[in-house]
């Protein structure tokens, strides 16, 4: 079997067989097949496509590329959940901790940013002292305890997850459905929670642009869960402007942590409370509008910021930060931008701003691999607002002020404002399974 022949068979379209598939997954994650090759067979993936059979057999050999998780310790049915990436998106931060408090088990494996979009690691490392990395054993009983842990990829958990996964960061191959389908279910396969919830973007500031892509990738990855005897559900979800008002990485845990106080409410807590219903409900504690009551309470009650702390507090993290967010990250430099005219804002364009906030150091780079933590956008007001002009539209924060200067122009050209309001849209399209 060669390497180079079945990049060519994905190139003309030629299905592959499990067998070929099984080579290309434990060729590179061995390092027997080089990164270029796989580079190339992953382009040909982004062009061509996969059928369902190769998808499926994709994601069990990368799962089955590492060890699996026993979570029968943990003692109550676990419950796993997965965004597929936005702009602003925080929600593990607000679910895990309220499923938590009401009796959910949440044993969850989070990625860094990928592109343009943020990684749920990457706002957790911008507390103080956090540790996504834990011992398997530590992970299980900090979940049997509390009843969440989040955590990195660690340990031999999908290694062929972890090569792929930096390689199409670096080689535009980020957006392909199968690609994206393999990634996600062979962590969450691997990891072995009896349930998922999966959050399906569809807009400018995901990797699906269109409501019925996020489909065709939510039922792909339903279909691999329920044909490995998971419980799976998957949330369509508007991501056409950001979500919530702060974009990067310590922005964004003081965001949930004013939400967890209960002091402001918005898209975020709209959509953390669908999806942490939906997660009791595949818990077996009740039906989704019971579920979506005890969610409801655990938020509003401050069970749900107890937990947070806890968690925090279990992994190494300052626990002061629920009280004192000025202890979080801070960038050296911050600029306003004001609006150019009066008017309604019409749109915000979210893969724009996630871009300026890569240009402002919230994300990776090949040329910059590390991040700053206080770096991002605060905004002011969102779509459908009526502003003034030269009122302010959103804070702008990096580490200098040429990186300011810089992100309010792209910010101002993502920023839409027109005299008449826009039409509203549901921030939940549709749910799968």
């Amino acid at each position: 079997m060669q390497t180079y022949d079945l990049i060519q068979k994905t190139r003309r379209k030629e299905p592959l067989t499990e067998a070929e598939i099984c080579f290309l997954v434990d060729g590179f994650t061995k390092g027997v097949i080089p990164d270029y090759m796989m580079s190339a067979w992953m382009m040909a993936v982004c062009c061509q496509g996969l059928t369902t059979e190769e998808t499926s057999a994709l994601t069990l050999a990368m799962r089955d590329s590492g060890d699996c998780l026993d979570l029968s310790t943990v003692g109550g049915v676990t419950v796993d959940k997965h965004s597929t990436g936005g702009i602003g998106d925080k929600t593990t931060l607000l679910v895990a901790p309220i499923v938590a408090a009401c009796g959910g088990y949440v044993p969850k494996m989070s990625g860094k940013g990928l592109g343009f979009t943020g990684g749920t690691i990457d706002k957790l490392e911008s507390i103080p002292g956090f540790s996504v990395t834990l011992s398997e054993q530590e992970f299980l009983k900090q979940t049997r305890e509390i009843g969440c842990a989040v955590i990195s990829q660690s340990g031999n958990l999908t290694p062929a997850d972890k090569k792929m996964y930096a390689l199409r960061n670096l080689t535009a191959t980020v957006d392909s459905i199968p690609l994206i389908c393999a990634s996600i279910m062979s962590k969450k396969l691997a990891l072995g929670a009896d349930c998922i919830v999966l959050d399906v973007k569809y807009g400018s500031g995901a990797f699906m642009k269109t409501a019925e892509d996020a489909a065709i990738l939510a039922k792909q990855m339903v279909d691999v869960a329920k044909l490995a005897g998971k419980k799976c559900r998957a949330v369509i979800t508007d991501m056409n402007a950001p979500l919530g008002c702060c974009v990067g990485n310590a922005l964004e845990v003081e965001e949930v942590i004013h939400l967890l106080h209960g002091e402001e409410q918005n898209r975020v807590t709209e959509l953390s409370l669908a999806l942490a219903a939906q997660m009791l409900f595949l818990s077996g504690k009740g039906d989704i509008v019971q579920c979506y009551r005890m969610a409801e309470q655990a938020l509003t009650s401050g069970e749900a910021l107890v937990k947070f702390g806890q968690m925090v507090a279990a992994q190494g993290g300052d626990p002061h930060i629920t009280d004192h967010t000025d202890l979080l990250p801070k960038a050296a430099c911050e600029k306003i931008v004001t609006a150019p005219q009066s008017g309604y804002i019409r749109s915000i364009h979210s893969e724009e701003v996630g871009l300026a906030c890569l240009e402002l150091g919230a994300g990776r780079t090949a040329d910059h691999p590390s991040i700053d933590y206080g770096a991002g956008v605060r905004f002011c007001c969102g779509v459908g607002d009526a502003i003034e002009a030269d009122a302010p539209l959103c804070t702008v924060y990096g580490s200098t002020q040429e990186l300011c200067d810089r992100a309010e122009k792209r910010l101002l050209d993502a920023i839409a404002i027109r005299k008449v309001p826009p039409q509203k849209t549901p921030l939940i399209h549709t749910i799968i399974g």
